[in-house]
């Protein structure tokens, strides 16, 4: 299914995938809210404690609880998004991760990257921020020669490169594990020689355990670009680099 082919506005199955998860994201969330009762059902209570995981296990125990209360919507935010886009590739007639293709974890990348830059920016102003990042006190002054430019390297470039590889390359390694296991379990049963027909229970098996597998990587993925996020966050803001 592809519309306005070739043009920016195209929508391809991984479009439509996005779609999907952003659209049961926001459902569970409304009807979670406008549901909410003093004493919470198994629905609601689920919800609260997902929400007070990224509160206290990810934005207090990060940033402290007077600074994480400040990023606890944009927290919570990256890291159920990640999840609901990362999910979709053990879900059967979508089988893709929304976050599979490089796209997707860019933009996560470059909102954390422009996030934690502003706020240190604002903190510290440009000049200040500049100092605080690359030129860490209580360092000889000829290490600088060395160390700065490393630190350069790892503020401007290789904390949202990192963010973007480790999160594609996670996502993408388990939808072709997943792939080759039922393709394999497919050909070994039904068009295999009898002799081979034993195999597909194997890659059967196998392909089952990488699915759960990956419904572990698809939330440990989310969590721990929620805590990359919180951490760039508190080097960014915090007196002591």
């Amino acid at each position: 299914m592809i519309f306005f082919e070739d043009t920016v506005f195209e929508i391809n199955r991984i479009i439509l995938v996005r779609f999907i998860a952003v659209a049961v994201f926001l459902v569970i969330f409304v009807i979670g809210a406008r549901r909410a009762k003093l004493v919470p059902g198994r629905f609601q209570g689920a919800l609260e404690m997902s929400l007070d995981f990224c509160r206290t296990q990810i934005a207090y125990e990060i940033l402290g609880e007077k600074d994480g209360k400040k990023y606890v919507p944009v927290i919570t935010t990256i890291f159920f998004s990640i999840f609901f886009f990362n999910i979709t590739g053990v879900i059967p007639f979508l089988n893709i991760a929304g976050t599979s293709v490089i796209g997707l974890p860019i933009i996560f990348a470059l909102w954390v990257y422009f996030m934690y830059l502003s706020q240190g920016v604002k903190k510290f102003g440009v000049g200040g921020y500049l100092k605080h990042s690359l030129f860490p006190p209580g360092v000889p002054w000829p290490i600088y020669f060395l160390l700065t430019p490393v630190e350069f390297l790892q503020v401007f470039l290789l904390r949202p490169a990192t963010l973007v590889i480790r999160l594609l390359a996670n996502m993408m390694a388990g939808h072709l594990l997943l792939a080759l296991c039922f393709a394999a379990t497919s050909f070994l049963l039904f068009e295999a020689s009898a002799g081979l027909k034993a195999f597909g229970v194997v890659t059967f098996a196998a392909g089952f355990a990488f699915y759960l597998l990956e419904v572990f990587v698809a939330l440990l993925q989310a969590y721990v670009f929620s805590i990359l996020t919180a951490v760039y966050l508190q080097m960014s803001i915090s007196e002591e680099h």
